[in-house]
């Protein structure tokens, strides 16, 4: 389309002697750019119709109309829409990317646009305008003044390019010396566009004076700011100096005091905190520090944050307690079912506690008739050392759980540090205030937390910190957790003592193996043990059924599940030490139950029973161990225990003609094949007593498998079940099904004692073992184990590998009974549930 421009715009002077050449040329219209006459100027394209117009221009002669839009935000533009003088430029370069295209272009002539196309591109029908240079008094000093000013512009500061200074000093013409002094690069757009609007040279020239003038101006007064700048930075050297002198001069008048109130109230709060004396005098020996430096040093910063620090920690005594063991041990109960040891460990230091309190406040009152110190200034209870608990259990038993109820029956705060995965000692410890950005270590950083000297504090997964290059923070710890150094802790950062003699602290561990002994010395290790189905049973109905209900914005009455359903969900789904995985079935279950209430005339209760449990969970994923149904030579059932608890594996062994070799897979560990090579020795040894040929093991190769294959095992406690595996396979005597056992077998056929009795004896029983072989050295740990746990199985303790083999295999079809390891015969000892 094209539009006539003869109304919109202006005619032709008068004067011109001559019509103007007119031809058509391809049009850029630009935002907020101006390119003048005499310009060279780089220039962005990024509209599909102007990148058109440049590469008709590059395609052609390379000439192109820069016209400038009257308003930026127009994308599609018309004849209006354009100042009607436009600049005549010659494409330099042009280069394409990124979906825009980059031009040079240096300014010709002025044109007066005609008339505008609009194809691909844009087109314009251009008239040149045509300039008469003027001559005259007038026009020489107009074009000296504008030069002048421009080499004043220059000089104070501004950006102007060496070559256009040149340029514009060299040149002749009053409209050269307009159009190029209109390139400055502080001249605001609209004078610009007023510059190329302007035919005239003279009016031009006119219209420059005032601008550059104002121009020259601003760049002088920023050159002085930036003087005032430099001078403020040598006022601040000397103001340093003046208050070296005045510091100097107060403390020979022995008049060393604060400037401003700021300081007399973090002096104030000094006083307040209840420091210690060592303390107190460090802070007001910094606080002195920063009256003595500039206020633009940065080691005030440090120093202020320091201080800061300091003063944000607890200090002062805490209250005096009110210790209610009544009312601890009902919370303790509240919060947690069973677990009786570890709440009689802290029902028994709370007695301590009441005890050293009510001597503090008897002794406090002195001697009868004396009334002892004035009111009880300055009582302090009497020095009690904290015990250092560390709750050792597999997760989800509820140990940090734990750590928030002890401090609920306490009355005090709690705070928990992860240490996780740490590697640094700085982490415990701190860094050093010489390291930009450095902080207090967790434990002044947890204390600041609490705001009380006496908290709870909780030291999660202590098992798992690490070591390297930065240090052991298990070494740091050994000072925090040593009863006799926890009254003047040292924290890099703060550099004076910390008293944390008042805080209790608990931590945890999955394993103890993995704490350094030294660490492991300082603690009350208290062991949490796998729940059993029961306990699971009452902390579903006490707490996690309420917490889920809670949750998923359920009523009581709204949702219920029977008690068939919940044993079904803990046997058949969940396979677990503590009890995380039993509460994530339970959320799945009851998520279903909003959804079923919504439907429109549904149900306004839901019930869920065993049958709904396919629905909810699926399929059962677990069984309560795999025994064999029936009596097998060469399987023996044994037990194990992992972090999630115990475990039922069967122990398979096979005998092929060969040469006598042993084959162990499985993954059987070091320790496991050193067990079985000590059980097939014992084997041998006793081969005649055991009714097995003695040349069977030089003509036989034994294999021993421990599924499943693909988990890891260790340890000795499985060499009494190997060596049954092997008396069985060699005797052709199966195995009783329903017994299992467990215990270490030494060469002279001695069984020892192994750990996690109370896992092992759990799973067998969820297995359906009747009877269960233990060693007899274990008997100290059956104190610990509720005999209602143990209902519907005998437990046997025995000593040697004999009563094991004569207790697990069937008789044979002419039995001897083997001997015990001295030769004689041997009675178990049977404890029945």
């Amino acid at each position: 389309m094209s539009q006539d421009a003869s109304a919109p715009h202006p005619s032709p002077p008068a004067d011109a002697e001559t019509p103007p050449a007119v031809e058509t040329l391809p049009l850029v219209p630009l935002r907020d750019n101006v390119v003048l006459p005499a310009q060279l100027a780089p220039l962005g394209a990024g509209r599909v119709r102007s990148i058109a117009s440049l590469e008709a221009a590059v395609a052609a002669s390379g000439r192109v109309v820069l016209a400038v839009q009257r308003q930026s935000d127009l994308d599609e533009v018309e004849l209006s829409d354009l100042y009607p003088i436009a600049t005549v430029a010659q494409i330099g370069a042009f280069r394409r990317g990124n979906g825009g295209a980059q031009v040079l272009v240096e300014g010709q002539h002025r044109v007066r646009l005609l008339s505008l196309a609009t194809g691909e591109g844009w087109s314009a029908e251009v008239a040149t305008v045509t300039e008469v240079e003027p001559e005259g008094a007038e026009v020489d000093a107009l074009a000296g003044s504008v030069q002048q000013l421009f080499a004043e512009y220059a000089a104070a500061g501004a950006q102007v390019s060496p070559e256009l200074a040149v340029s514009v000093a060299r040149a002749r013409e009053p409209g050269r010396v307009a159009d190029l002094t209109g390139a400055a690069p502080d001249l605001p757009a609209e004078e610009r566009i007023a510059l190329l609007q302007e035919e005239a040279p003279l009016a031009r020239l006119h219209r420059l004076v005032p601008v550059l003038a104002r121009q020259v101006q601003v760049a002088q007064l920023r050159s002085k700011i930036q003087q005032d700048v430099a001078q403020t930075i040598n006022q601040g050297q000397r103001e340093a100096i003046l208050r070296e002198q005045l510091r100097a001069i107060r403390k020979e008048l022995s008049e060393l005091g604060t400037d401003t109130d700021a300081e007399d109230d973090v002096r104030d709060r000094v006083e307040a905190s209840g420091m210690p004396d060592p303390v107190r005098v460090r802070a007001l020996k910094e606080l002195d520090r920063i009256e003595s430096l500039p206020s633009a040093s940065p080691e005030v910063g440090i120093l202020r944050s320091y201080l800061d620090w300091l003063l944000e920690l607890p200090w002062a005594d805490p209250p005096e307690e009110a210790v209610d063991i009544e009312a601890a041990h009902r919370i303790l109960d509240e919060d947690h079912y069973g677990l009786p040891k570890v709440k009689e460990r802290i029902l028994e230091w709370m007695a301590v506690r009441q005890r050293a309190l009510a001597r503090s406040l008897a002794g406090s009152a002195g001697p009868e008739g004396t009334g002892g110190p004035a009111g009880g200034a300055g009582r302090r209870p009497v020095a009690l050392q904290t015990p250092i608990l560390c709750f050792v259990g597999p997760p989800g038993v509820g140990k940090t759980s734990l750590g928030r109820s002890i401090a609920r029956a306490l009355g005090r705060k709690l705070v928990r540090v992860s240490l996780g995965g740490i590697r640094d000692e700085a982490e415990i410890r701190g860094h050093r205030r010489t390291y930009v950005g450095a902080l207090p270590g967790r434990i002044i950083q947890a204390m600041k937390q609490a705001g009380q000297r006496n908290p709870v504090m909780m030291l999660d997964e202590i098992d798992k910190v690490g070591v390297d290059f930065r240090g052991d923070p298990s070494a740091a710890l050994l000072e925090v957790l040593d009863p006799e150094q926890t009254c003047e802790f040292s924290d890099h950062y703060l550099e004076v003592a910390y008293d944390l003699s008042q805080v209790l602290f608990i931590t945890t561990a999955n394993v103890v193996e993995t704490i350094s002994p030294a660490l492991r010395d300082r603690m009350e290790i208290i062991r949490i043990t796998g729940y059993t189905q029961e306990e699971k049973f009452e902390i579903a109905r006490r707490h996690l059924i309420p917490r889920q209900l809670a949750q998923h914005a359920l009523d009581s009455g709204e949702c219920t599940i029977t008690d068939g359903a919940l044993r079904a969900v803990i046997r058949g789904y969940t396979r677990e030490a503590g009890v995380r995985g039993l509460e994530r079935q339970l959320a799945q279950i009851m998520r279903k139950v909003p959804r079923q209430l919504a439907v429109p005339d549904g149900p306004t209760a839901v019930t869920i029973d065993d049958g709904d449990l396919l629905g909810s969970l699926g399929p059962a994923r677990f069984d309560d161990g795999e025994t064999e149904p029936e009596d097998r030579v060469g399987v023996v059932t044994g037990v194990v225990v992992s972090e999630a608890g115990g475990d039922v594996v069967t122990v398979e062994a096979l005998a092929t003609p060969g040469t006598g070799a042993l084959q162990l897979t499985g993954q059987i560990g070091d320790v496991m094949q050193e067990s079985a090579r000590a059980a097939l020795s014992w084997v041998r040894v006793h081969a005649r007593a055991l009714g097995i040929e003695p040349a069977f093991f030089a003509t036989h190769d034994v294999h021993i498998h421990v599924p499943a294959g693909a988990t890891p095992k260790d340890g000795p406690s499985a060499g009494v079940t190997i060596t049954t595996a092997l008396v069985s396979v060699a005797s052709e005597r199966a195995v009783r099904h329903d017994v299992a056992m467990t215990g270490e077998v030494t060469l002279r056929g001695r069984v020892l004692p192994i750990g996690g009795v109370k896992d092992k004896l759990l799973a067998a029983r969820r297995a359906g073992i009747t009877e269960f072989l233990l060693p007899e050295r274990n008997r100290r740990d059956l104190h610990e184990i509720d005999r209602a746990m143990l209902a519907g199985m005998e437990l046997v303790l025995v000593d040697d590998v004999a009563t094991v083999l004569d207790r697990a295999l069937q008789p044979a079809a002419t039995p001897r009974r083997p001997r015990g390891r001295a030769g004689f015969e041997v009675t178990p000892s049977v404890i029945q549930a």
